[in-house]
């Protein structure tokens, strides 16, 4: 999941789901997981890694999550589930 920015979807302890951008998904969760990433998954500690799609710059890739982190879960998980199938 390295090279370019990478828009990924967590699934956090508690069932929630996590938006967010990084260059390297791996190490991002990384750091979510030790309580080092974003305020929200400090409260909700990740579980895993659902998805990632990558984009060619970071640009591209905040409006992505912008649009993601508005939709209501099932949508998300919608997104998931697409992913997978292509």
């Amino acid at each position: 999941m390295s090279g370019g920015w990478h828009l990924y979807l967590l699934r956090c302890r508690d069932g929630s789901l996590y938006a967010g951008i990084a260059t390297d998904v791996e190490r991002r969760f990384r750091e979510h997981a030790a309580g080092k990433g974003a305020k929200y998954t400090r409260a909700h500690p990740p579980e895993c890694v659902l998805a990632s799609r990558i984009y060619p710059d970071r640009a591209s890739a905040s409006r992505a999550e912008h649009q993601l982190k508005r939709q209501p879960k099932a949508r998300k998980l919608a997104w998931l589930l697409a992913d997978a199938s292509g």
